[in-house]
C-alpha cells in the first residue's frame, strides 16, 4: 500500500478520518491533508471532503467516479457515517468490487452485530439518532442498500481463521457486510480483505492506518496565538445546544441569530460581538433548516469573524463557513477528543470541527480550554461578585531563584485573569522578581508586604513576602545550594500561612531537586516536602490538563521500589483521594480508570507474576462496593487513549513515568501538578527549572498561568463577615 486517499461525504467526517490516520498503533507519521472537492489529489495521505451527503444518488456516484479516476496510485477507502446516514448506495456502486462494508465505530459505542447497527447496545432503529433525517432509521445495514445484494459475515466468523475465505468466496456483485464490536475485529477485517474496496466508519480508517507502513516526517505547522475564538453551533442536535449553553454559563458571549435574519442576510451584530469579546458562541433561534440555512450561516460567519479561530459543529455548517472564507484545504494537527479535530488553514488559522451529535455535556468547554484556557477565566460561585474581599488568597512560591521560577511568577501574576480573580502574594525575593521583570521587559511594581492583610491588589503590582535569601549577583541557570535552601523556605512560609488560614491555596513555581538537596533539605520534591510541613501522612500527585487528569499511586522512587510499594490499601486510598478531589471540583460521580502494572494488564498471567490480581483488583472491588465508579486494572496504553478522548474523568497511574509520559505528550504548557490530600489546595507547573533558558525571557509562561487558574478555581472562597 502506498499513499492513502479517504473519501468522506462531509467535513466533520473528513476531519474525523484524518484523526483516525494518527490513531494509536498507526505508523503513518507523514502530513495528513484535508482537501475540499473539487481539487486535485496531492501526493501523501489525503482525506477528501466530497460534500456529497445531500447530493442526488446519481450526482454523488458521478462525483466519486471523477475523484477515483484522478487518484491512480492511491489506496482508497470510503468513510461513511457510522449511523448509516448519507448516500451509501452511490459509494458502493462507484467503487470497484469486491466491496467490504464495516460501519462499526467501537470508540463511540457503535457496533454491528447480526448485520444491525447498535448504539450503546441498543438497535439503531430504537434510538433518536435519525430524528433529524425525516425518515425512520434502518433496521439493518442491508436496509440502506436497496437494490444491492448483501451477505452478512457474523461476529464468530470475523473472529475466526475462516474470515478471509468467506470474503473471497462471496459471489461477485455482493456487498460483504461485516459484524464488528472492537478495534481488533476491524483489524481482522482489513487483514482479510486484500484487493477489496473498503467502506466503513473512522474506525475502519484507523484499522487501515494500523496496517499501512510508515510514510515519513510529519513536517511543521504554522500555529499563531489565538486572541479571538468563535464557536459556531450550526446543528439542531440537542446535544450541541446543551453544550453551547454550558459554554455560555462559563463566561462566553452568546450571539443568538434568528434563522429568518440569517436567511435574509440582515445580521449586523455578529462582527461587533466578535471584535469586542475574546470568546463568542453563535447559536440559531427559530424554526428553519436545510442547506440554504447552512449556506447563509456560512456567509454570515465568514463576514464577521475576521482572523478569529473557529470551532464548527456539524459538517455541513463547517464546510459552508470554510468555503465562504475561501479556505482551500486544512492540515490535520491533533484530536482534542473523539471527533473534535483541530486542523490549520494554510495561513495558520486554527479550526476545530466536530460532528454535532458527538461529545459529553462539557465537550465545547473542553475544546475551548484545549485551544486557549485563558479564554475561560475562573468565575465566582453564582451570585457572588468578584472583589478583593471574596477572591481566594493564594500564596505563590518563587521556586529556585536560579531557574525560570521568578520569570513565570512575574508573568502569571500580571495576567489579567489572575489579577481579577485572586489575591495573590509571592513568597520569595523582591530583588529577584525585579530582575525577572527586567528580563521579560515588563513594567511592574514589586512591593514587599508582611502578609495578605496589608497587600494591595491592583494591575501592575506584585505583592511579595520578601525573605531576602538570595545574593544580588546570583547567576541564572546554575546549580546553587543557596537557591535550593531559599526555595525550601519559600515553601515553608507558604505552608505556615496556609495552616494558619491566611491563604486558601498554594501555587508553586519549580524548584531544583539537586539544589534542594545541596541546600540541606533532602526531599524527593514539592509533594513530599509539603506533606511533611503540613503534617499529612500521605498525599498523591495529580497532573491536570484541559483533556486529561492523572493521579499517581507512587511518584519519586525507582521503578523496582514502586512495584514493591504498590498494595491494595495504597491503591484504594489513592483512588479515594482522586475521587474526593473531583467531587469537590463539581463532578458528583467521576468515572475513574485504574492502570495495570504489566503490559496488557498481565494478559491473564502471561506477563508478570500476578501483580494485578494481588495488588490492584482487591482495591477495585472495595471501591466499587462503596459506590465509587472505578474500573480496572486496564492496560495503560488503552486507558490513556480512552481517557484522552473523554471516556474517563481520571486515570490512576501506578508509577511516575506511566502517568507523566502521556501528559507531557499533550504539551508541558498545558500541564498542572495538583497535590491531593493536603489540608490546603496546592497546584504547580508541570515543568522544571529549565536552567538552559533561565534569565533569557524565553520561557513559556502558560503552565504557570494555568496552575494559578486551577488554584483559583478549586480554592474555597474566604468567609466575608
Amino acid at each position: 500500500m502506498g499513499d492513502l486517499l479517504v473519501l468522506a461525504d462531509d467535513l466533520s467526517g473528513a476531519a474525523e478520518s484524518a484523526a483516525a490516520l494518527r490513531v494509536r498503533g498507526s505508523r503513518r507519521t507523514g502530513p495528513v491533508h484535508v482537501g475540499f472537492w473539487p481539487t486535485d489529489v496531492p501526493a501523501g495521505d489525503t482525506v477528501l471532503d466530497l460534500h456529497s451527503r445531500h447530493l442526488s444518488p446519481a450526482d454523488a456516484e458521478r462525483r466519486i467516479g471523477e475523484v477515483l479516476a484522478a487518484a491512480l496510485g492511491h489506496t482508497v477507502i470510503a468513510k461513511i457515517d457510522s449511523l448509516l446516514r448519507g448516500n451509501l448506495v452511490p459509494v458502493v456502486r462507484a467503487l470497484p468490487g469486491p466491496v467490504v462494508l464495516a460501519p462499526a465505530l467501537p470508540v463511540a459505542g457503535r457496533t454491528v452485530v447480526g448485520g444491525r447497527v447498535l448504539v450503546d447496545g441498543n438497535p439503531l432503529a430504537t434510538t433518536t439518532a435519525w430524528a433529524t433525517e425525516g425518515r425512520p432509521a434502518p433496521g439493518t445495514v442491508a436496509d440502506v442498500l436497496p437494490g444491492l445484494r448483501t451477505a452478512t459475515v457474523p461476529l464468530d466468523v470475523v473472529r475466526s481463521a475462516a474470515l478471509a475465505a468467506r470474503i473471497a468466496e462471496t459471489p461477485p456483485g455482493t456487498v460483504v457486510v461485516c459484524d464488528a464490536e472492537t478495534d481488533d475485529d476491524l483489524d481482522r477485517i482489513v487483514t482479510a480483505s486484500p484487493g477489496c474496496s473498503l467502506i466503513g466508519s473512522a474506525g475502519l480508517v484507523a484499522a487501515v492506518a494500523r496496517a499501512l507502513p510508515a510514510n515519513g516526517d510529519p513536517g511543521t505547522t504554522t500555529t499563531r496565538p489565538s486572541h479571538h475564538l468563535v464557536v459556531v453551533v450550526g446543528t439542531a442536535e440537542p446535544t450541541a445546544q446543551h453544550q453551547a449553553e454550558q459554554l455560555v454559563q462559563a463566561g462566553a458571549t452568546a450571539v443568538d441569530l434568528p434563522c429568518a435574519d440569517v436567511l435574509g442576510g440582515t445580521v449586523d451584530r455578529l462582527a461587533q460581538a466578535v471584535a469586542t469579546n475574546p470568546l463568542t458562541v453563535v447559536r440559531l433561534t427559530g424554526r428553519a433548516g436545510g442547506r440554504d440555512l447552512s449556506r447563509a450561516l456560512g456567509r454570515t460567519v465568514a463576514d464577521a469573524v475576521g482572523d478569529a479561530d473557529l470551532v464548527l459543529t456539524g459538517g455541513e455548517t463547517a464546510r459552508h463557513v470554510l468555503d465562504a472564507l475561501h479556505v482551500p484545504s486544512l492540515r490535520y494537527v491533533t484530536q482534542i477528543e473523539h471527533g473534535a479535530v483541530r486542523s490549520e488553514t494554510p495561513d495558520g488559522r486554527q479550526i476545530v470541527t466536530r460532528p454535532g451529535s458527538f461529545g459529553g455535556p462539557d465537550s465545547l468547554l473542553r475544546i475551548v480550554r484545549a485551544l486557549n484556557p485563558d479564554l475561560l477565566p475562573p468565575r465566582p460561585p453564582e451570585g457572588l461578585p468578584m472583589s478583593s474581599s471574596t477572591n481566594p488568597a493564594i500564596a505563590v512560591t518563587m521556586g529556585d531563584g536560579a531557574g525560570v521560577g521568578p520569570e513565570v511568577v512575574v508573568a502569571a501574576l500580571l495576567h489579567p485573569s489572575v489579577v481579577e480573580t485572586s489575591r495573590s502574594v509571592v513568597v520569595g525575593d523582591a530583588a529577584r522578581l525585579r530582575q525577572a521583570a527586567d528580563v521579560l521587559g515588563v513594567d511592574v511594581e514589586v512591593v514587599p508586604v508582611q502578609g495578605v492583610e496589608d497587600a494591595v491588589f491592583e494591575a501592575g503590582r506584585i505583592n511579595v513576602i520578601d525573605l531576602g535569601l538570595l545574593p544580588a549577583d546570583l547567576p541564572w541557570g546554575e546549580l546553587s545550594p543557596v537557591a535550593g535552601d531559599a526555595a525550601y523556605h519559600y515553601v515553608r512560609v507558604a505552608s505556615e500561612m496556609a495552616m494558619r488560614g491566611e491563604v486558601q491555596a498554594i501555587c508553586t513555581a519549580p524548584l531544583n531537586k539537586e539544589a534542594l538537596h545541596l541546600g540541606g533539605h533532602v526531599y524527593p520534591g514539592h509533594t513530599e516536602l509539603l506533606a511533611e510541613l503540613t503534617g499529612t501522612p500521605e498525599v498523591s500527585m495529580m497532573l491536570s490538563t484541559p483533556t486529561l487528569k492523572v493521579i499517581h499511586v507512587t511518584t519519586h522512587i525507582g521503578l523496582i521500589d514502586a512495584i514493591a510499594k504498590i498494595e491494595p490499601g495504597l491503591v484504594e486510598r489513592t483512588v479515594r483521594r482522586g475521587h474526593t478531589a473531583l467531587v469537590a471540583a463539581g463532578n458528583p460521580n467521576p468515572k475513574i480508570g485504574v492502570c495495570a502494572i504489566n503490559p496488557h494488564a498481565g494478559e491473564g498471567g502471561l506477563f508478570g507474576y500476578g501483580e494485578e490480581a494481588e495488588k490492584i483488583t482487591p482495591a477495585i472491588e472495595t471501591l466499587r462496593a462503596d459506590g465509587i465508579d472505578a474500573i480496572g486494572p486496564l492496560p495503560a496504553d488503552t486507558l490513556f487513549f480512552l481517557a484522552g478522548r473523554g471516556d474517563y474523568d481520571l486515570v490512576v497511574a501506578m508509577y511516575h513515568d506511566q502517568g507523566h509520559g502521556p501528559v507531557k505528550v499533550l504539551g508541558i504548557e498545558a500541564g498542572v501538578n495538583i497535590t491531593v490530600g493536603l489540608p490546603v489546595i496546592r497546584t504547580s507547573v508541570d515543568h522544571g527549572t529549565a536552567f538552559d533558558i533561565a534569565g533569557t525571557g524565553k520561557v513559556d509562561t502558560r503552565s504557570m498561568v494555568e496552575a494559578m487558574r486551577q488554584a483559583i478555581e478549586v480554592a474555597p472562597r474566604p468567609t466575608v463577615n
